[in-house]
């Protein structure tokens, strides 16, 4: 029988304003992994379990699970379960050119809707690769980016707020959208080509329902998850997920 003293890091996760429960539930797995209280191979509670400890629905716990395997953190056995990864991923660093112009492929033009535009805490995950302490506010820049108006992508981008400090120019008027750039190619605007090196690192993965609506796919449907780190000075600065569907076509990564 599941008993909450078996896991004690696995505390009812509480609403917070502009944190997603998936978010919240990611969080709270993801720290007992960085901190050792789930020690590498360990085997994860299931689903339902996970739900009941944290106080949240399946389809939630799904989708952070779904975010952990992603990341890396998290590895799946068929008719097994999840277990922690046997070593924690590296924070990679090396530099791509932004999206809009990844998908303008053969002269076609991408249109880029900008959907959100928030702050938020950032999570451990995203802490570390923007250079930022854990829970600090971060920029979340959500946008799709479409060709000949058909979504090829979800994109999400994450910058530390302090770095925007006296950049007014970076973003976009109060309720106003902006379909030239996205908020890399608007900070390479801003603050020049002087970036370090950065990563891209590419793993399947379903939809899941959160992202599958704006790219008018179902939840089980695969995708590519693009995720993009780059740095500045040296130091990690910034973290985009971009999450494309099989209708993308061909990708032409431009690395420099």
């Amino acid at each position: 029988m599941l008993s909450p003293g078996d896991y004690p890091w696995a505390l009812p996760v509480e609403p917070t304003p502009g944190v997603p429960l998936r978010v919240a539930a990611y969080s709270r797995v993801s720290g007992a992994i960085r901190d050792g209280r789930l020690a590498p191979g360990a085997l994860l509670p299931t689903e339902s379990e996970l739900g009941q400890l944290l106080n949240v629905s399946r389809t939630v716990v799904r989708e952070a699970l779904m975010l952990l395997e992603e990341d890396g953190l998290v590895r799946a056995r068929r008719g097994v379960g999840r277990f922690v990864s046997p070593s924690l991923p590296r924070i990679g660093i090396e530099r791509i050119h932004p999206y809009e112009l990844v998908f303008a492929v053969d002269g076609q033009a991408v249109d880029l809707v900008t959907q959100t535009v928030t702050r938020q805490p950032a999570s451990d995950f995203v802490a570390a690769r923007i250079g930022v302490a854990h829970g600090a506010e971060c920029l979340l820049w959500e946008s799709v980016l479409a060709r000949a108006g058909e979504p090829v992508a979800h994109l999400q981008e994450h910058v530390a707020v302090a770095v925007l400090e006296g950049k007014d120019a970076v973003l976009p008027p109060d309720g106003a959208e902006d379909g030239t750039a996205s908020l890399l190619g608007r900070l390479i605007g801003v603050l020049g080509p002087g970036f370090g090196r950065g990563e891209c690192q590419i793993s399947p993965a379903p939809a899941g329902a959160s992202r599958a609506e704006p790219l008018a796919l179902a939840p089980e449907d695969p995708v590519l998850v693009l995720t993009q780190t780059v740095a500045r000075a040296g130091a990690p600065f910034y973290l985009s997920k971009c999450v494309v569907p099989s209708r993308a076509g061909h990708l032409a990564l431009q690395q420099t």
